[in-house]
């Protein structure tokens, strides 16, 4: 191929750049053009090599990654990247703000050569993302927890227990979330979230979008009971589902297969909210690299709820809401900021 993804791999762990370098090179689409082991001599090999994405690890010699990465944008240089970093709880708050900085995915980085050679799909999957995005999501401000983008102080009353939102993102989602979820006003129905995301990453996006959100947002726990004002995010690593029961949804975290290289995965939390809900579900899709997520919206579509996905305009990439948009399952394509005000019209459409 002679328009190959070209990436330049920095970190400063010799065994770690040979194995990202062995997985991507199984990859006719990417071709690895150099290493170097801090961002000093990145900055020095980037106007020669000229990659196209770069990975970056977060704690190394010299100068740390978000220090080089502040660094680039300063100085207006856009070029994707994608975190591959030891996500600890310190270097989780590091990753977060990494993605404020425009990174478009972070990944955990493996602690052997076996967790090396899984994550070459994964690791694919997000160069070719990051390859594919705009810089768009610097433009959305996130809203002040005590100033809610859209407000609806009697929408509580009017709401049926029953009702259910879901959401599922992948690339650029967790910037898009940070957006989204603060945006929403109090006494909302239960939220569940699907995020692309690592382990330990997934609490630390947790724990940000509850300072901001006017609902609370945690984690999910195994067999939680959702209630309203209350928004759980799926833990990386495991699949969430929910069910129905007389005390209402309840939770359901599962480590089977991934699909399509993703666990957790949005099908999986839109099938099972379609087959709980029924008619009371809305499916949200935001922006993501691949399909997963259209075929989970064809089900809630085909069981009578409502399905809504972002528009071009505003994703980092336009793949899975493009893919449910083309299977022809979508009721409502919006862009971010338009996001939360079609949340709660579609809420208002929902059967009681």
């Amino acid at each position: 191929m002679t328009n190959k993804i070209r990436v330049l791999v920095v970190d400063d762990s010799a065994l770690v750049r040979r194995a990202i370098t062995d997985v991507l090179h199984r990859d006719e689409a990417i071709e690895v053009v150099g290493v170097a082991h801090d961002p000093i001599i990145a900055m020095d090999k980037m106007p020669k090599l000229q990659p196209h994405v770069l990975t970056l690890d977060i704690e190394m010699p010299r100068m740390d990654g978000i220090t080089f990465l502040r660094q680039l944008r300063a100085a207006g240089n856009q070029i994707p990247v994608v975190i591959v970093s030891s996500l600890s709880p310190e270097g989780s708050e590091l990753a977060l703000e990494a993605l404020e900085l425009g990174a478009c995915e972070v990944l955990a980085k493996p602690n052997s050569s076996m967790d090396i050679g899984n994550l070459g799909p994964r690791l694919a999957l997000a160069i070719k993302a990051a390859a594919q995005s705009t810089n768009r999501r610097t433009r959305v401000q996130v809203p002040q927890r005590q100033a809610a983008v859209v407000k609806a102080p009697t929408l509580a009353t009017q709401m049926s227990d029953r009702r259910l939102i879901v959401i599922g993102a992948s690339t650029g989602g967790v910037e898009a979330l940070r957006f989204l979820i603060p945006a929403l006003p109090a006494g909302l129905p239960p939220i569940v979230v699907v995020q692309h995301i690592p382990p330990v990453f997934s609490n630390s996006v947790a724990q940000r979008l509850d300072l901001l959100s006017q609902c609370a947002v945690r984690e999910a726990c195994d067999g939680e009971t959702l209630k309203h004002d209350l928004c759980l995010i799926a833990p990386g690593d495991h699949h969430l589902s929910v069910t129905s029961q007389s005390s209402g949804y309840v939770t359901r975290l599962t480590q089977t297969p991934h699909i399509n290289y993703c666990r957790p995965a949005v099908d999986v939390l839109f099938r099972s909210a379609a087959t709980a809900a029924g008619r009371n579900c809305l499916a949200v899709l935001l922006t993501g690299m691949g399909n997963d997520g259209a075929a989970g919206m064809q089900w809630v579509k085909k069981l009578g709820g409502i399905t809504l996905a972002e528009d071009e305009a505003s994703c980092v990439v336009f793949g899975m809401p493009r893919a449910a948009i083309q299977l022809g399952v979508v009721d409502r394509v919006a862009t971010l900021e338009q996001m939360p005000g079609a949340i709660l019209q579609s809420l208002a459409q929902l059967s009681d």
